[in-house]
């Protein structure tokens, strides 16, 4: 049976009008990273979207400005940090960083625009990071993407690995015991919030007393 055009589905004139457009604008977001990445600029205005398929989820203004103050305030200024799965401080952070060093660890390739900083990273591939990052970090701050055994297990050999000593963790409430069981971390007071709110109730663990250096 051979198939008439009239039977083939068609988009209506503003639905292929919104196609259109939603793929401009990638386009052109895709030109803009790329720039960005050819002028190894760290000091830019440029919003990444979050990317649901890779379980991101964007923290709220406030709280990346309560975190990135309180991890200036418990490190020293030519310390090193290392930001594992939580790209949206990297920005924020590296403007009143002073000397210290900052590193990201990020799946989504978009970060690379962060030029040396960013460090390629795969949680299924916990060990697999450059030789010369082993416990060189005076502080890891993490949030793991997804809510399961499996993932902060194997972050948290990331965590270890990369680790001198301290370490801030933000993940799901479920996930309190596991964070004690694998990094004796603890729950702090501060909560951490999203743009967009999610089901799951969010809780920062520490291995020090991480509260008094937020305000």
């Amino acid at each position: 049976m051979v198939e008439s055009d009239d039977d083939v589905p068609q988009l209506r004139a503003d639905s292929l009008a919104a196609l259109k457009e939603f793929y401009q604008e990638k386009v052109e977001r895709e030109c803009k990273f790329k720039k960005l990445l050819e002028q190894s600029e760290k000091d830019f205005e440029v919003e990444f979207e979050e990317n649901w398929q890779l379980s991101q989820f964007w923290y709220d203004e406030k709280t990346v400005e309560t975190m990135t103050k309180g991890i200036v305030k418990c490190t020293e200024n030519h310390a090193r940090i290392g930001l594992i799965s939580c790209p949206t401080l990297y920005k924020a952070l590296i403007k009143i960083a002073g000397n210290r060093q900052v590193k990201i660890f990020e799946f989504d390739e978009r970060f690379s625009v962060f030029g040396s900083d960013f460090i390629l990273y795969d949680y299924k591939n916990p060990l697999n990071v450059p030789d010369d990052l082993h416990e060189s970090f005076d502080l890891v701050v993490c949030d793991p993407p997804f809510l399961s055994e499996e993932c902060l297990t194997n972050v948290a050999s990331t965590i270890k690995l990369l680790t001198k000593k301290n370490v801030i963790l933000c993940s799901g409430s479920v996930m309190q015991d596991l964070a004690e069981k694998l990094l004796a971390l603890k729950k702090c007071n501060f909560q951490p919030h999203h743009k967009n709110n999610l089901a799951n109730e969010f809780w920062c663990y520490s291995n020090f007393d991480l509260d008094k250096y937020l305000d």
